[in-house]
C-alpha cells in the first residue's frame, strides 16, 4: 500500500526532530497516512528527545481514543506506523521529509546535507522553520529545487493552517505538489513569498509586541492587557498567555530583532521580554476562573491600540506582496484564533479601521500605515472565497471556506456568478469544473448565520431567489459545467451541484449528498425541491428531503445523481470530462426543464419522527405542485414556499436549536 497524489507516491515519510513540534507533525502524518500503509520515521540525535517525543505522541493518541477522536484499531495502526530512531539511514526510501529541528541556520544546513546523503535526489525536503528564509536553509543544498519551507502552527496536529514557502530555486512542480498534498490530507495551506518570518508570525509576534508596549507604557498590567487584547481581537487566548503556553518567548525575541531590519523599524524586542528571557520566567497572566478588573477607559484605550496595530500588521503583509487579502483573512484568523481582519474592517467600515491604524502609527514611530488600507478607504475589501485556475483550457473554480466546510453565503454566490460569467465570455475556455477545498466537504450547506438572520416570509423568499439567480445562470451556461464532489454536499451544496450539467465524486464517500433542511425547520430553497426529483426520480428525491437522510457515493451512482466515482484526483477527471463534452467526444445530458409526468396529488404517508409536520406539509406541496410545472415555474414556487417556512414558529425553533446545541440535537418542533 502507498499514498499516491499526482504521480508522486509515498511509502515512507520522515520527520527530523523529536522536540516541541516534531512529534505533533509525526502524529498528524500517522493519522492521515497510516490507513494507506505509509510508515513514518522520526529521527533525532538525542535518545532522550526520542523517548520524550514518543511518550508525548502516545499520550495524545491515548487521549484521542478516550475522547472518541480515534477508534482503538486506528490508534494501534497509527502507533504501529511510527519508528523512532537516531539512524538517518532509516530515512532511505522517503520521498518527503519534514525537518523540524532547532531554529538555527547551521543546524538546519547540516541536517539538509545529512538527508541528501541518504534519500533519493528527488526527495522533497521541507523545513518547518518559523522565520528563516528557504534560501538560507537550502543555501548549500545539492538540490535546492526540491527544498522549501512548510510552517506549521500550534498545535501542529490540530491547527489546519500551513504556510508553504518556496525558495528562489524551488521548482514549481514541487511547490504545487506540496500545496495539493497538504490540502489532500486535511490541512489548509497558503503559499507565501519568501521573506523572514513569512506571513503569519509577524502578525502573531507583532500583536504580542503591541501588547507588551501597552503594558510597559502603563496603560495596564500584563494581566489587564492580556485580557483586553483577548476580548478586543477575539483571540482564543491573550498574547501573553499564548507565549507562556507555546514557550515562544526566546524565539519571539530573536524574530522581533530581525524584523527591525527585515521588515520595518517599529519591530523590536520589548525591554520586558528581554528581562523575562534573562530569568527564563513566564508572564503573570490570569489563573483559571480569575476575573481581571479594568476601567471602561482602560479597555477602550488598549482595545483601540491593539486593533490599530493588528490591522496595520496584516495590511503590511499584503503591501509586501508575499500574501494577499483572501489568504490573510482566512489564515490569520484560523491559525491564530482571532477575528478575520479584512472582514472585521469591512464590518466596522474601512474608514474607521484606517483611523485606528493612523492613530497607532502616530503614537508609535516607525509603524507604517498600509497602502492597501489607505487605498480602500470608503469602500469594503473584496475578500476572495472562490478561486479560479485554468487547466487544459478548463476553468477549475474552487470554493474555499475551510473553517465552515465551504458553506455558502450570498457573497460566495456572487463570486461564483462572476467567475462563471467570465468563463462564458472567455473564448479560450471550453467549460468549467466547480469543486470545494479539501476532502471533507464539497459544500456543507448554506451559512447557518445567514439563514438564522431571516425573520420574515419576504426575507426568506428574497434569499431563495438570490440563490436561484446564480444557480439558474450556471444551469443555463452554454459551456459544460461539471461538479467535482471532493467531499460531502449538504443542502445548498448539493443544490449547487445539481445546477451543474454533470456530477462526479471521489470514490468511497460514505456520505456524499443530503438535503437536511427539515432538521432546521425549512425546506430546500436553492432549487433542491425541483432539481433533485428531475435527476434521481420523484420518489427517491421526496424521501431524501422528508427524512433528511443522506446517501453515499455508491447510491448516488445507482440513482443517477453522479455519473462516476473517481479513484484519484476528482477535479482532474472533471477537467477531462469537460474537454470530452466540449469536443463532442461525450454527450452531455442536461436536466429536464419541463413538467414531470405521472405525479400523485399527495405525498405518501411517512413516519417523520420528531420533524415538523408543518414543514413537511409545505415541502410535499412544493415538490408535487412545482414538479407538475416547468422547472422555472417550480423554482418560483419553491422561493415562495421557503418564505412561508421562515414565517413558521418551527423554523426559528430549528435554527435556535442548531446554533445553541449543534447539528445532532433534535429540535422540539411545535408543528406550527
Amino acid at each position: 500500500m502507498a499514498f499516491t497524489l499526482k504521480n508522486w507516491t509515498l511509502e515512507k515519510v520522515g520527520v527530523i526532530g523529536s522536540g516541541q513540534i516534531g512529534p505533533d507533525i509525526a502524529l498528524y502524518f500517522a493519522k492521515v497516512l497510516a490507513p494507506f500503509g505509509v510508515s513514518v520515521v522520526v529521527v533525532d540525535v538525542s535518545a532522550d528527545a526520542l523517548a520524550k517525543g514518543k511518550a508525548k505522541l502516545e499520550k495524545k493518541v491515548a487521549k484521542g481514543v478516550e475522547s472518541g477522536a480515534f477508534k482503538a484499531p486506528e490508534a494501534e495502526a497509527m502507533t504501529a506506523s511510527l519508528t523512532w530512531t537516531s539512524d538517518y539511514g532509516a530515512l532511505k526510501g522517503c520521498r518527503l521529509v519534514v525537518e523540524a529541528a532547532t531554529e538555527n541556520k547551521d543546524i538546519k544546513q547540516k541536517i539538509v546535507a545529512a538527508l541528501e546523503a541518504v534519500v533519493e535526489p528527488d526527495c522533497i525536503i521541507a523545513s518547518n522553520s518559523s522565520h528563516m528564509e528557504p534560501e538560507a536553509i537550502f543555501e548549500k543544498a545539492k538540490a535546492p529545487e526540491h527544498g522549501l519551507v512548510v510552517h506549521y502552527f500550534f498545535p501542529a496536529e490540530r491547527n489546519i493552517i500551513v504556510e508553504v514557502v518556496p525558495g528562489a530555486k524551488t521548482h514549481d512542480v514541487v511547490t504545487n505538489w506540496v500545496m495539493a498534498f497538504y490540502e489532500q490530507i486535511g490541512k489548509a495551506p497558503i503559499q507565501v513569498g519568501s521573506r523572514y518570518g513569512y506571513a503569519i508570525d509577524p502578525v502573531f509576534e507583532g500583536v504580542f509586541q503591541a501588547a507588551a508596549l501597552q503594558a510597559e507604557s502603563g496603560a495596564g498590567s500584563v494581566k489587564q492587557v492580556d485580557e483586553i487584547a483577548r476580548k478586543a481581537l477575539g483571540l482564543g487566548i491573550g498574547p501573553f498567555t499564548a507565549m507562556n503556553l507555546t514557550g515562544g518567548n526566546p524565539i519571539t525575541a530573536v524574530g522581533l530583532d530581525h524584523y527591525t531590519t527585515k521588515i520595518h523599524n517599529w519591530f523590536r524586542t520589548p525591554a520586558s521580554l528581554k528581562a523575562l528571557n534573562e530569568t527564563k520566567g513566564s508572564w503573570e497572566t490570569a489563573g483559571r476562573g480569575e476575573k481581571v478588573e479594568y476601567t471602561e477607559e482602560q479597555f477602550k484605550r488598549i482595545a483601540d491600540a491593539m486593533t490599530g496595530a493588528y490591522f496595520g500588521l496584516v495590511g503590511e503583509i499584503v503591501d509586501s506582496g508575499i500574501s494577499n487579502v483572501g489568504d490573510m483573512n482566512m489564515a490569520v484568523s484560523t491559525a491564530l484564533v482571532v477575528k478575520p481582519p479584512f472582514e472585521w474592517m469591512n464590518e466596522m467600515g474601512v474608514n474607521n479601521a484606517l483611523k485606528l491604524v493612523e492613530k497607532y502609527a502616530a503614537d508609535n514611530p516607525g509603524f507604517p500605515v498600509p497602502r492597501c488600507i489607505k487605498g480602500q478607504a470608503g469602500k469594503p475589501f473584496v475578500i476572495p472565497m472562490v478561486f479560479r485556475r485554468d487547466v487544459k483550457g478548463v476553468a477549475v473554480i474552487k470554493i474555499r471556506r475551510p473553517a465552515v466546510l465551504n458553506a455558502l453565503n450570498l457573497e460566495v454566490f456572487r463570486q461564483l456568478r462572476a467567475h462563471c460569467e467570465a468563463v462564458e465570455a472567455d473564448a479560450s475556455i471550453k467549460g468549467a469544473v466547480i469543486t470545494g477545498f479539501g476532502t471533507k466537504a464539497f459544500v456543507s450547506g448554506a451559512d447557518i448565520d445567514m439563514l438564522a438572520a431571516l425573520k420574515t416570509a419576504a426575507e426568506g423568499e428574497a434569499n431563495s431567489r438570490q440563490f436561484h439567480v446564480t444557480l439558474d445562470y450556471i444551469e443555463a451556461m452554454k459551456k459544460p459545467v461539471v461538479c467535482a464532489y471532493n467531499g460531502l454536499a449538504f443542502g445548498g451544496g448539493n443544490e449547487l451541484a445539481m445546477a451543474c450539467h454533470a456530477r462526479i465524486a471521489r470514490k468511497g464517500l460514505k456520505i456524499l449528498a443530503g438535503q437536511p433542511e427539515v432538521n432546521l425547520g425549512i425546506i430546500p430553497g436553492a432549487g433542491g425541491t425541483q432539481r433533485l426529483p428531475r435527476w434521481v426520480g420523484f420518489d427517491k428525491a421526496l424521501g431524501m428531503m422528508r427524512t433528511a437522510k443522506p446517501i453515499d457515493g455508491k447510491t448516488a451512482l445507482e440513482w443517477g445523481l453522479i455519473s462516476e466515482e473517481v479513484d484519484g484526483d476528482v477535479a482532474d477527471r472533471a477537467v477531462e470530462l469537460v474537454n470530452d463534452y466540449a469536443s463532442g467526444k461525450a454527450k452531455l445530458k442536461r436536466i429536464n426543464t419541463g413538467p414531470i409526468a405521472g405525479l400523485p396529488d399527495s405525498a405518501p404517508t411517512l413516519d417523520i419522527g420528531h420533524l415538523s409536520r408543518k414543514i413537511d406539509e409545505i415541502l410535499c406541496s412544493t415538490v408535487i405542485n412545482g414538479c407538475k410545472r416547468s422547472l422555472r415555474e417550480g423554482l418560483l414556487l419553491e422561493s415562495k414556499a421557503f418564505g412561508e417556512c421562515v414565517a413558521t414558529e418551527d423554523m426559528h425553533i430549528g435554527m435556535e436549536t442548531f446554533v445553541k446545541e449543534g447539528a445532532r440535537a433534535k429540535a422540539a418542533f411545535k408543528h406550527r
